[in-house]
């Protein structure tokens, strides 16, 4: 059985097998998370995520997501995916979110992992609502969940508690848990 809980923290201290990125497209850095993830592993993770397969300096599309080593993180791989910007993505923001949880979680089941730690994607700089991006989280990690797949824990890791109160109130009000 999977247990999903809520944290609130720094996502670059958690020693947990995977921890997930909100990258952008380029996967080379950012702020927020992004950067968070980017300084604390170190300068190998840009190299890595460079030789990752470019489109026009796109690595990652929108929805998809990636994975490389974790360097100098107590995590052992970051699983970098992009969240559609707020308003921006034609109404399919919320299937574009969804779609990162989901394949984030298909790559850590494909590795046999066993814990993961999702920031706030789309949450930061990109705008998502935070209430409608933590139903949107919620939903779609529930949906993943299989029997007989690897991940025992899901850490949902809220930077600040406006984050953290969201994704409590979304787990609470799930028909699923």
């Amino acid at each position: 059985m999977t247990s999903i809980e809520v944290v609130q923290g720094d996502i670059t201290q958690l020693a947990v097998d995977a921890v997930v990125n909100a990258a952008n497209p380029t996967l080379l850095g950012g702020g927020g998370v992004d950067g968070a993830i980017h300084r604390a592993a170190g300068p190998q993770l840009l190299v890595a995520c460079r030789k990752l397969s470019d489109n026009n300096g796109v690595r990652c599309p929108t929805g998809e997501a990636r994975i490389t080593p974790a360097y100098n993180l107590p995590a052992r791989f970051v699983i970098h995916t992009v969240g559609p910007i707020w308003g921006k993505a034609d109404g399919k923001e919320a299937i574009l979110l969804a779609s990162c949880y989901c394949n984030s979680l298909d790559i850590a089941n494909q590795q046999e992992l066993e814990t993961i730690a999702f920031p706030g994607i789309s949450c930061g700089i990109y705008g998502y609502p935070l209430d409608q991006a933590a139903q949107v989280s919620v939903g779609a990690i529930q949906r993943s969940m299989k029997p007989g797949w690897s991940l025992k824990k899901i850490l949902l890791c809220a930077f600040d508690e406006a984050l953290f109160d969201a994704w409590k109130e979304a787990l609470k009000s799930s028909k699923h848990i």
